[in-house]
């Protein structure tokens, strides 16, 4: 009968250990009224527990910290930190100590030894220590690969590993939405307004140390999520910005062109890169986080070939009195030039002053020009400006421009008190 032979054992033990941040120590205090047939008795007990805070013994949370008790949860956009200590557990002298630790993610293998270089000798009962770090980029299962060479006294080379496993999980929801605007007086391109919904969706309060978008070439941006205060600005979230298990924050961002892609009708037009949000978060006793989006993208409106916008209009105006605005027309093609017919139609509250059907020239291509129109309103209330019409005669095209701005109308009478 063949016998196979017993299987060497290793001389070195591989030992690996993930570092976190302690807890505090909690405890479910039991108390009870003087009256009761215990007394006193749970109330010094409590007293005597030095896991209790002093004065404040009935709190669950203590003065004392708890070593991680398992591996627990990673998360996303973490740090992952792990010790690695290789344990000379034989009575001989072992040589030429390797230690490996790799990372196997769903797309790559990751080298995280801080030294791949070799140890020369590694006595009895003395180990090699090493501790690595990692910022954790992908979700879904993560493998730690640890290795170990060595050659024992006889010269024969050894090796083991190990394979821990563990997942990573999504700690934030991340929603956005964009929203246009149209210019305002002292702009030649609509704004962008980009909201992000943030929701925890680990079961642990975040500290949130940051969120701030980072716009792409074209644009500036302007953070809304502060009021003035004393001439300061305070966040509109208050002066703990805690995020509770389950719960959302909304934050609003305003993006502007820069003034050299503004000059230019239609180069914001099409889809457009707008940036990239950046969110740094602290969870217990102090453990960061960090995330970054890709880069966030919006469907520009589209306004063919001509564009029409208000440079000029008032915010309020009197019944049956005309009033002034101020129009621009740019021509968005690159290549063909326009000649332009205006015509303006009446409404049931938006009556036009002047000649419908004028000739307006002209318009190369990427060029604007400016229009004072002077209309006035029938009915009070909040009136939208519509009924412009532009046709170019070369290719016999009407573009129609309704609900382009609203003006609030009133009385004479009403606006004299005021």
């Amino acid at each position: 009968m063949e016998v196979n032979p017993p299987k060497q054992e290793h001389l070195l033990a591989l030992k690996v250990m993930r570092l976190t941040k302690p807890t505090l120590f909690t405890n479910i205090p039991v108390t009870c009224e003087d009256r009761d047939l215990p007394g006193d008795l749970f109330n010094q007990l409590m007293k005597d527990d030095p896991s209790t805070v002093n004065g404040a013994e009935t709190l669950m949370l203590g003065e004392m910290l708890t070593l991680p008790q398992n591996f627990g949860n990673i998360f996303l956009g973490e740090t992952f930190s792990s010790y690695i200590s290789v344990h000379n557990d034989s009575n001989q002298i072992v040589k030429d100590i390797l230690v490996k630790a790799d990372l196997q993610t769903s797309s790559q293998r990751l080298n995280l030894s801080a030294s791949n270089a070799t140890v020369a000798e590694l006595k009895s009962d003395c180990c090699i220590d090493d501790v690595i770090h990692h910022e954790v980029k992908e979700i879904g299962t993560h493998i730690l690969v640890c290795a170990v060479s060595y050659t024992t006294q006889s010269g024969e080379k050894m090796y083991f590993r190990k394979f821990f496993k563990f997942q990573v999980l999504k700690p934030l929801d991340v929603k956005t939405k964009f929203y246009n605007a149209e210019s305002d007086l002292s702009s030649v391109t609509d704004e962008v307004f980009l909201e992000a919904q943030i929701q925890n969706i680990t079961t642990s309060p975040m500290f949130m140390e940051k969120v701030s978008l980072e716009p792409s070439m074209m644009y500036n941006v302007v953070e809304l999520n502060t009021v003035k205060q004393v001439g300061e600005g305070v966040s509109t979230f208050g002066s703990r910005t805690y995020l509770q298990p389950l719960d959302t924050r909304q934050y609003l961002y305003c993006l502007k062109p820069k003034q050299e892609f503004a000059e230019k009708a239609g180069i914001i037009k099409g889809v457009t890169v707008i940036g990239k949000l950046d969110i740094v978060w602290k969870t217990n006793l102090g453990e960061r986080g960090r995330l970054q989006t890709s880069q966030l993208q919006r469907m520009a409106p589209g306004y063919g070939d001509v564009r029409l916008s208000l440079e000029a209009i008032p915010d309020t105006v009197n019944l049956e009195e005309p009033f002034h605005i101020t129009c621009k027309i740019t021509n968005c093609s690159s290549e063909r030039t326009m000649d332009l017919v205006l015509e303006m139609c009446n409404t049931n509250s938006i009556h036009w002053c002047g000649v419908s059907g004028r000739q307006l020239g002209k318009l190369n291509p990427s060029s604007s020009l400016y229009l004072a129109l002077t209309l006035l309103s029938s009915v009070q209330g909040l009136q939208s400006v519509s009924g412009l019409r532009l046709t170019d005669t070369f290719l016999k095209r009407t573009y129609e421009y309704d609900d382009i701005a609203q003006v609030c109308v009133v009385s004479s009478t009403i606006q004299v008190e005021g």
